[in-house]
């Protein structure tokens, strides 16, 4: 089957958090698609975050940002340079784009042509929104410009958005070919949200690049929480109040009163953490947990080698790619059951899944694994084997390759 051309729209490209879709296009390039981003920011500072970006000598022309719309009073200046850009590149799209617009909006398709007129000049067989919630009043564009239409939906989008608006997502359901979900979590949860149950779709989970995770040492089978030997607790993700660290917190204030010396990172940043530095001193918690604020993957690779256990205490989670990439390393983890969480981990064999908001649990499983040096070591042996048999980057790219060429089979 030849390659079609296919769009990934995203906001804001590349994002250090956002590994999944730079690796996604870099392979889907590199097996011969015509892909492009579509993206409303350039982000050039976390551009040196993925080095492989670099390995392509024409990947600037793959990437594509859309027009600046504020202030109004430019991009009613650049509408009519648009309009020509448009008609010299792409004349048989930009002309059919604004004829069935015409009848759709009137002269409000001037104001939708303006934001598409990246994706109108690529003329795509395929649209694709990374995230649900950009999809959202742009699925019109599956009829203006005949093309295929499909939608990702990552846990945010449909834990969060709009939840006081039963129809938000309607013309996503009906407009459609098929959705991607990356856990059956997010698909039960988009039923709950109105998508009937017999939309095409696929689940898709993430996915661990196991090159650049090299299965770390861990310390020989012994007891930890000792003063000479504390146990090391990591846990990676923003701090907002969803990731659920004051209960982490809590976790270790039990830990410190049953006797077991710890250390914990929090690597990550984001507008909770005034609240978490606040309760970190009302607990008395300050010698025994640091925050490193967001680091360059190389360096998260670093606080994993260092780490014996990984905490995630989330209160929602679509899925989750640090208590993937925790296994990949070979440490076990100790996760709530939010959301996607019990498709990540497997209870008992690579880690141990608690409930959500629940300190004392926490403290119950990292007390264990810290007694026990050999139980350690067989989860995080485990955890490996379980990525390189479900979660390579290899098997997500071949699934993703069948998704597209379903949806364009479909002609």
């Amino acid at each position: 089957m030849d390659h079609k051309r296919l769009v990934l729209v995203v906001s804001v490209f590349p994002q250090s958090s956002e590994t999944f879709i730079v690796n996604k296009f870099l392979n889907l390039l590199s097996n011969g698609w015509d892909v492009h981003i579509v993206c409303s920011q350039f982000n050039n500072s976390a551009w040196n975050n993925f080095p492989h970006l670099n390995d392509h000598s024409k990947i600037h022309r793959q990437i594509h940002r859309t027009w600046p719309h504020k202030p109004v009073c430019l991009a009613a200046l650049l509408l009519i340079p648009g309009l020509l850009y448009c008609m010299l590149s792409a004349p048989h799209s930009t002309w059919q784009y604004l004829w069935r617009g015409w009848a759709h909006f009137g002269w409000r398709t001037l104001r939708y042509f303006y934001l598409d007129i990246p994706i109108i000049r690529l003329n795509p067989d395929i649209v694709h929104f990374e995230f649900g919630a950009l999809a959202v009043g742009r699925t019109i564009l599956k009829d203006l410009l005949d093309t295929h239409l499909t939608v990702s939906f990552r846990g945010y989008d449909l834990n969060f958005v709009a939840l006081d608006n039963p129809d938000h997502y309607r013309e996503v359901w009906n407009a459609a070919d098929s959705c991607h979900f990356l856990s059956e979590h997010l698909w039960q949860r988009a039923q709950e949200r109105g998508c009937p149950a017999d939309k095409s779709h696929m689940l898709i989970p993430p996915a661990v690049d196991l090159d650049n995770f090299p299965e770390i040492q861990l310390k020989a089978p012994l007891t930890l929480g000792t003063a000479e030997q504390p146990v090391h607790i990591l846990s990676i993700g923003r701090l907002e109040w969803k990731k659920g660290y004051e209960h982490a917190l809590m976790a270790l204030k039990f830990l410190r009163e049953q006797g077991v010396v710890i250390k914990y990172i929090i690597v990550g940043e984001g507008n909770y953490a005034p609240a978490l530095y606040f309760a970190r001193h009302q607990l008395d918690l300050v010698d025994l947990i640091d925050f490193y604020g967001a680091l360059p993957h190389k360096d998260v690779l670093k606080k994993m080698a260092w780490a014996d256990v990984l905490l995630h205490p989330s209160l929602s989670e679509g899925f989750c790619n640090t208590v993937l990439e925790a296994q990949a390393i070979g440490i076990p983890v100790v996760s709530t059951d939010a959301g996607g969480l019990p498709e990540n981990v497997e209870d008992g064999v690579t880690g141990f899944i608690v409930p959500r908001r629940d300190p004392n649990a926490m403290a119950e499983k990292l007390i264990l694994l810290a007694n026990d040096g050999d139980l350690r070591l067989r989860m995080g042996q485990a955890g490996r084997q379980r990525v390189e048999q479900h979660f390579q980057l290899k098997q997500q790219l071949d699934a993703f390759e069948k998704f597209y060429a379903n949806l364009l089979s479909k002609h």
